[in-house]
């Protein structure tokens, strides 16, 4: 049974990387079009095509890190080596030069890619530590808990200071500069987590390929559970990031800048600013209640069947959320389902990144291949897969419906632009049924995943016999 403090410093290290993607997932495309000055089309593919390199790297780093030996052990030496270009990688990507537009290109394609390789070396070996952290299905279930957790609290963390962090600095310096310091703080804070991470975490279990690199990849392209939790956990990810990532456009756009939500307390009435950041750090919070909820109802339920109700009522939620007014009290019922909706996927993250461990253990028995760390970076690759999906798909949708995007000054001024109707419809569509649909797809392949709790059982019991 491991420590508790091994269980917290775990989640630590999925806190800094969340510091670092929802900011990414949430406000790089907004940056990129109305901060750094690039069109929506070329914003788009540069998103979709730096994430997508993204992804393909991940296997290649997890092939790295199973093959990897140290005193430290297999994955956890990279937390501490990487971290610092982690944070300096960051710093770069959010730092706009005062270049010509095709050298700011190139500049953009330069350091996204950066900050996505070096994502890619400390974040795969921290979610393949989950396979030799423990040999208990359900003391995996619970690392990954704590883990979602602290993800959603350095997300809470990052989303709610964001805004106000770029306020503080604009005021003495220009929007663009405002948006560089506020990183570096971020930075800050995601370098110290990850090496509390190194000190406080162990390897437990030692775990060696019998197979040649080829193998391990043809074993993995044969696994069927692989493949169906791979497109399953992408479709997740990609209703994350749609929504996410349209948040920003919805609240200058459809909400405006100035809105407030009222409320009553005794014989007083209190306003707080109704803003795109309070939206998405309440919606961290909920994800933290739902990941609390995970391992009991996974237990109840069973892993699978957890999976498709979870999906069945974003579904239902999503379709309904296209429907609520933009009024005050439209503006509470978004937050109400903002709660509900943060919740379920905050049951679903810690939910996946379990099967995940669960589809480690039967590739172990079945193929013989001890590849934890090509396994966990194939759903490090679905996350991206979505992100880039998501991210570019909202950035090509809006610019095909004739989103006018905000320049500099208009940006600084909070400027209130007369957008289209076609831009306003697309912009609701993207926070309601295109995630529903998403939603559907999941459910589906989801039903076809073999791995049940029986089964997960007597995968367990067996590999006790063999190792």
């Amino acid at each position: 049974m491991a420590r508790f403090s091994e269980k917290v410093g775990y989640g630590l290290g999925d806190m800094s990387s969340s510091m670092f993607w929802k900011v990414f997932s949430y406000y790089l495309p907004f940056f990129y079009s109305n901060i750094f000055g690039l069109s929506l089309v070329d914003a788009g593919v540069l998103v979709l095509v730096t994430r997508i390199w993204d992804a393909v790297s991940d296997p290649m780093m997890g092939v790295i890190a199973d093959r990897t030996h140290s005193r430290w052990g297999k994955y956890r030496p990279y937390l501490l080596f990487v971290a610092p270009l982690f944070s300096i990688a960051g710093i770069l990507l959010f730092t706009t030069p005062d270049w010509g537009y095709g050298a700011k290109l190139t500049y953009a394609y330069v350091t996204y890619i950066l900050m996505m390789t070096v994502y890619t070396a400390i974040n795969v070996p921290y979610g393949a530590m989950l396979g030799v952290m423990t040999d208990d299905s359900q003391e995996k279930t619970v690392f990954s808990s704590f883990r979602m957790i602290f993800a959603y609290g350095g997300s809470f963390i990052a989303l709610a200071a964001w805004e106000p962090l770029v306020n503080l600095f604009k005021a003495e310096s220009s929007v663009a500069t405002a948006w560089q310091y506020a990183m570096m703080v971020i930075a800050a804070a995601c370098l110290v987590l990850f090496i509390l991470t190194f000190l406080l975490t162990r390897e437990r279990l030692k775990t060696v390929s019998t197979v040649s690199i080829g193998k391990d990849f043809r074993a993995l392209l044969s696994n069927r559970p692989w493949w169906l939790l791979i497109g399953a956990a992408l479709c997740f990810n990609l209703f994350c990031t749609v929504r996410g990532a349209t948040v920003a456009y919805y609240f200058a756009d459809i909400i405006g800048f100035d809105k407030v939500l009222t409320f009553s307390a005794g014989h007083s009435t209190f306003s707080i600013l109704f803003y795109a950041g309070l939206f998405l750090s309440v919606g961290e919070a909920c994800n933290m209640l739902g990941a609390v909820c995970t391992v009991p109802l996974s237990r109840r339920l069973g892993k699978k069947s957890l999976f498709m109700a979870v999906g069945a009522s974003l579904f239902v939620l999503s379709v309904l959320f296209f429907f609520i007014p933009v009024s005050p009290g439209g503006f509470w019922l978004m937050l109400l389902f903002q709660v509900f909706i943060s919740i379920l996927t905050g049951i679903m993250s810690p939910l996946v990144w379990s099967m995940y461990a669960d589809v480690s253990d039967y590739a172990e028995l079945r193929y013989h291949s001890a590849s934890t760390g090509l396994i966990f970076s194939s759903s490090s690759m679905a996350q991206k897969f979505g992100g880039a999906i998501g991210g570019a798909a909202v950035l090509w949708l809006l610019s095909a419906c004739d989103y006018i995007p905000r320049t500099d000054e208009q940006m600084a001024a909070e400027a209130v632009l007369s957008q289209p109707a076609s831009a306003l419809l697309c912009l609701r569509l993207l926070m309601s049924f295109i995630p529903a649909a998403v939603a559907v797809i999941s459910i589906i392949v989801c039903h076809y995943y073999p791995l049940t709790t029986r089964r997960v059982d007597e995968i367990n019991a067996e590999l006790k016999l063999q190792r």
